[in-house]
């Protein structure tokens, strides 16, 4: 079974035999198939002729991009092609770099987030990240949840006991760690980290989660409940994850771009792009010919 048919074996049989269609040119796509049309659907981040810089290099290449509103779309491609950089995008991890600079547009309800008058810390309050690797701060489980929480909010110790209680619950860790909430995060395994690390994204209670390859360093078993996570997520929070899991992407997304050397080569309905892609480059790539 080779990693496409391992990847989506649960889409199988919805795809009617059609010839491979060729999409529009990289950089300005939008689906072709059988999901909803992007175009009819209330979009929470749109992506309008954006272009990344670090110093001179041109990272990003004009994309053009609508993330619907609770669902998970994932960024595939080869390493480099520019997917964790247009994730960062998005809640401007960039601006701690004087060198690197974003041009065009990104809209979250129709508010430019590259405007440079807008606050930082809000908009990170409004769009929360996990990283490639746990990142538990050196406190206490509680403490983690708690931390951000009081930077926007003056909750009263019953409230933010309950504030943490909830994220611990929604990030499926409650169970494991009640009893131990005033530990070091460090005690717990890579896995459980990881999951600390996304209830402390939704503390602030966010609209977007970003997942940068959250399952990199995870073992099969953290990946499974991670991945279960997401699914869960979405009903409440617009997911864009970053992976070079296809499987996972199949798996976890209702939308996927697929990205090269900076271009948004195309973007769909998962079940499409992966059973049958509009372009032979998302092909290529999927089915292991190309990497």
């Amino acid at each position: 079974m080779n990693m496409v048919e391992s990847g989506v074996n649960h889409l199988n049989s919805k795809t009617e035999d059609k010839p491979v269609e060729r999409g529009p040119v990289p950089g300005s796509v939008r689906p072709t198939h059988g999901a909803p049309s992007l175009d009819s659907m209330k979009p929470k981040i749109e992506v309008n002729n954006l272009n990344f810089f670090y110093n001179k290099y041109h990272a990003l290449k004009n994309i053009n991009l609508r993330i619907p509103e609770k669902k998970v779309t994932a960024f595939i491609g080869p390493s480099g092609c520019g997917k964790s950089t247009l994730l960062r995008t998005f809640n401007k991890m960039y601006a701690l770099y004087p060198e690197q600079r974003a041009e065009g547009e990104i809209l979250m309800d129709g508010v430019n987030l590259l405007d440079t008058t807008k606050d930082i810390s809000l908009l990170r309050a409004r769009v929360g990240m996990v990283f490639q690797k746990p990142t538990p701060f050196p406190m206490s489980i509680y403490d983690n949840i708690a931390f951000g929480v009081k930077m926007f909010e003056q909750l009263s110790r019953s409230e933010m006991d309950d504030r943490v209680e909830w994220a611990l619950t929604k990030a499926a860790l409650w169970t494991e760690v009640k009893d131990k909430l005033q530990q070091s995060g460090y005690g717990l395994s890579g896995g459980q980290q990881q999951r600390l690390c996304i209830a402390r994204g939704i503390a602030i209670r966010p609209e977007v989660l970003l997942l940068d390859e959250p399952c990199s360093a995870l073992d099969p078993i953290s990946t499974g409940r991670i991945e279960e996570l997401i699914a869960e997520l979405k009903s409440d929070y617009t997911v864009v994850i970053v992976t070079h899991n296809m499987q996972q992407a199949a798996r976890c997304s209702d939308y996927t771009a697929y990205m090269y050397l900076g271009e948004l080569i195309e973007f769909g309905d998962t079940e499409k792009i992966f059973i049958k892609p509009a372009r032979k480059e998302t092909e290529d790539y999927i089915t292991g010919r190309f990497g």
